[in-house]
């Protein structure tokens, strides 16, 4: 029903918005995430909306970036999994980082987030493991402060990259040359998957 909100920020509280649009206040429920990326009190945001609608209710979700309502929306296309509980996953890490431990199968990461418990930790792996693509990995936003021209790089990050980019259809000789050609310029599995992706198209 809404793509997005533009308006004036117009209050905050410890999981919400109030955006001001064309003089209606939107009470939107938001994750950790969105909340430390939005703009304050009197300035303008753009917010991606979803509009939950239940027999008892309906709630108005936002997100500071479309690929965060995306996987929101994956989230509670599982079984057990409710809005509420999407938002607490979202909000235990950044995205970046729960794309690819969805991808690499990381059930202990994703246990951390409230209320996930191992099973369920492994069920959220399993469903949305074939869910991603590379243009998610792409499209997701760049890190603040990238990390370049490393000397040394950590060996399970490299491990962790080799097995995303398999995990997203790679070759184990097409993924390792990528690798190769871009090690050196992070020691972070994410940008690793990043940087090879771009280094193949």
């Amino acid at each position: 029903m809404y793509s997005y909100i533009r308006g004036i920020v117009a209050d905050r509280g410890h999981n919400e918005l109030v955006v001001e649009a064309g003089g209606v206040g939107y009470l939107l429920t938001c994750s950790m995430n969105t909340m430390q990326d939005a703009a304050p009190v009197g300035d303008e945001m753009k917010v991606y909306t979803y509009l939950s609608v239940r027999e008892d209710a309906m709630e108005l979700f936002g997100f500071a970036t479309r690929e965060e309502r995306t996987m929101f929306l994956r989230l509670t296309g599982i079984s057990g999994i409710g809005p509420r509980t999407a938002l607490g996953i979202l909000g235990s890490m950044p995205l970046r980082d729960l794309t690819l431990a969805i991808v690499t199968g990381d059930t202990v990461a994703l246990s951390r987030a409230p209320g996930i418990g191992k099973k369920t930790a492994q069920r959220i792996a399993l469903e949305l493991k074939e869910k991603i693509t590379a243009d998610d990995f792409e499209s997701l936003p760049e890190s603040a402060k990238p990390v370049m021209n490393m000397q040394h790089m950590q060996e399970d990050a490299m491990a962790e990259a080799l097995l995303a980019l398999q995990s997203l259809g790679y070759s184990n000789g097409e993924a390792t040359k990528a690798l190769s050609a871009v090690r050196d310029q992070s020691d972070k599995a994410d940008e690793l998957v990043r940087l090879a992706l771009r280094s193949m198209m």
